[in-house]
């Protein structure tokens, strides 16, 4: 990829590290585990906004632990949902940067 230079990038070795280090004041789980959408939050320069696997989402745990943080992408029929990661990360991401930059 000819962007990299541009990427701010960390690892963590695992999301209770990242909460220990990191201690984010405005984070965002997507989760299907929710009916608040991602429409309704006001974002900000700074916020973390957080996707699990593909194949099983983020931890129930964790959602459970910070339910207040959890977004949906919300679909017409919320029985067939075809988007991927790929594209839901896509999705929130431009929301997200379409209101910071306003």
């Amino acid at each position: 990829m000819d962007y990299w230079q541009f990427v701010d990038h960390k690892v963590w070795k695992d999301l209770t590290t990242f909460f220990e280090t990191e201690k984010p004041a405005h984070f965002h789980l997507a989760t299907t585990k929710t009916k608040a959408s991602f429409w309704d939050v006001r974002y900000q320069p700074g916020d973390y906004l957080i996707f699990g696997r593909e194949t099983k989402g983020l931890p129930e745990s964790l959602l459970e632990k910070y339910a207040p943080h959890c977004i949906n992408i919300p679909m017409a029929n919320p029985e067939v949902r075809s988007l991927n990661l790929a594209t839901s990360v896509g999705i929130v991401v431009y929301e997200a940067l379409r209101q910071i930059k306003e």
